[in-house]
């Protein structure tokens, strides 16, 4: 018989993603902001995803990659180019995702066509892979047959000889385009739905101040990265890396209570703090070594009595860069101003609509190697009161071994920044490889976002 006299403790077991960090939570440090700010910065959307190991072979498969050619990347809605890319009628651009490539062309004033980038007489290109011009015409360089800018056939030299060509049956293949936000989505699918299903909330969460439709590109950088494009966009999902890999920032960046939301299948998010010391961060400071610290320092910038760096930074911000650009930035809250708020939209596109870390990213294969991605990476700014949208500079291309800082226009801290997230990749790629251990172990808070990813894959994979 059990002993009366010993009661045995009793412990519930954990809730599968219901812990959090120990201390103020993201939303906490916002509203300790004192200023009012957007729903939808606070807005909660989270719920456990599970906790089963993630396959390496996703990663380097040929024949996984292959798949994804054929059942993901065909029938997705993903962004293309932005609309200062085509401002003139006639302006073009190529998107090109592994084996598929694309041609979006101004047709009109008000319109914008995509097509299948092959000629129909022998499948020849129209213009090279990443590359943007003038195009009054889409002419194949080979042998010269030519369409018109609404896909209609338009010169066939010699036609004489093609007795059996049609005009009706050689009209180029469209792709679907959507525009949203100032960015051109294309989908291969003629079956797709609407964008707006992909979309989710974002229209909702993007309507007013973060219209980003009212932005334009002002520094374009490519990487070239020795990963899969899943792994590269992977190590921006989550803040959980700062720890290891942004040791200078654990005074400033409250990385590992980052706020983490699930919004739909498709859209993703985390808010992560700016001039707040990480809860790894031991060490007392005063407000103003954390400003002094804040990656864009600023000398002489102090924090009077009872006030916040970030709030004392976020100040300096709305001042300076509001002169800089023309705009009144005095609508934005301290977190719109400082903090990283990063949205993700399947399958590859990452949103930031703050002021002071206003970057666009995207992640695709390069051709058919599962090993190798490219990384956009965009800066936006606010247009003008009445500045007319300028056309979107030429992105400069990096290899795999060069710095973010060498870019001209780029900022050497950031740059420091980015090169230190993208160096890891290429020996977590070998790494998956040589691993006695399967797959990777993902934390069910914190790196719920990439689990999210795979989920979402896998109804494609599927279909």
């Amino acid at each position: 018989m059990p002993d009366d006299r010993f009661e045995v403790p009793t412990h519930d077991a954990p809730v599968p993603g219901e812990a959090r960090c120990p201390g103020p939570s993201t939303r906490d440090l916002i509203h300790a902001d004192g200023m009012k700010t957007p729903p939808a910065l606070t807005a909660e959307s989270y719920h456990f995803l599970g906790d089963e190991d993630i396959g390496y072979e996703r990663y380097y498969s040929q024949d996984f990659f292959d798949l994804e050619m054929k059942k993901l990347w065909p029938k997705v809605w993903q962004w293309a180019c932005r609309v200062e890319h085509l401002i003139h009628v006639g302006d073009y651009i190529t998107y090109d995702v592994g084996p598929h490539s694309v041609i979006l062309v101004r047709s009109a004033p008000d319109e914008i066509k995509g097509y299948v980038n092959a000629c129909l007489h022998r499948g020849t290109q129209f213009r090279p892979s990443d590359s943007s011009g003038v195009a009054p015409i889409l002419r194949c360089p080979f042998h010269g047959w030519s369409w018109s800018l609404d896909g209609k056939l338009r010169e066939v030299p010699c036609r004489w000889d093609f007795p059996h060509v049609k005009d009706e049956d050689f009209k180029l293949p469209e792709v679907k385009v959507e525009v949203w936000g100032g960015f051109v989505f294309i989908n291969m699918d003629p079956d797709a739905g609407p964008l707006a299903d992909q979309l989710s909330v974002l229209p909702d969460h993007f309507k007013d101040g973060w219209d980003l439709s009212n932005r334009y590109i002002y520094l374009h950088i490519q990487k070239e990265l020795d990963t899969n494009w899943k792994a590269a966009q992977e190590a921006f999902l989550e803040a959980y890396h700062v720890l290891a890999t942004h040791t200078q920032g654990l005074p400033t960046s409250a990385d590992a209570n980052a706020d983490y939301d699930i919004f739909s299948e498709t859209v993703s998010r985390f808010v992560h703090t700016i001039g707040h010391p990480s809860p790894h961060y031991k060490h007392p400071q005063t407000q103003q070594q954390i400003l002094d610290k804040m990656l864009i320092a600023v000398d002489g910038l102090t924090v009077p009595e009872g006030k916040l760096a970030r709030s004392v930074y976020a100040e300096y911000q709305r001042k300076t860069m509001g002169e800089a650009m023309g705009v009144d930035l005095s609508g934005y809250s301290d977190s719109e101003m400082v903090d990283s708020i990063e949205y993700h939209l399947f399958p590859n596109m990452f949103l930031f609509p703050g002021i002071t870390l206003p970057m666009i990213y995207r992640f695709r294969p390069i051709g058919n190697d599962p090993g190798r991605a490219l990384f956009d990476l965009l800066f936006l700014r606010p247009l003008a009161p009445g500045q007319e949208r300028p056309e979107a500079p030429k992105p400069h291309r990096l290899t795999a071994g060069e710095s973010y800082a060498t870019a001209p226009g780029m900022s050497q801290g950031l740059g420091f920044v980015y090169d230190q997230d993208t160096d890891n990749l290429a020996m977590q790629y070998k790494g998956m490889q040589a691993s006695r251990k399967r797959g990777q172990t993902l934390g069910n808070y914190q790196e719920a976002r990439a689990r999210q990813v795979h989920l979402t894959l896998d109804k494609f994979l599927k279909a």
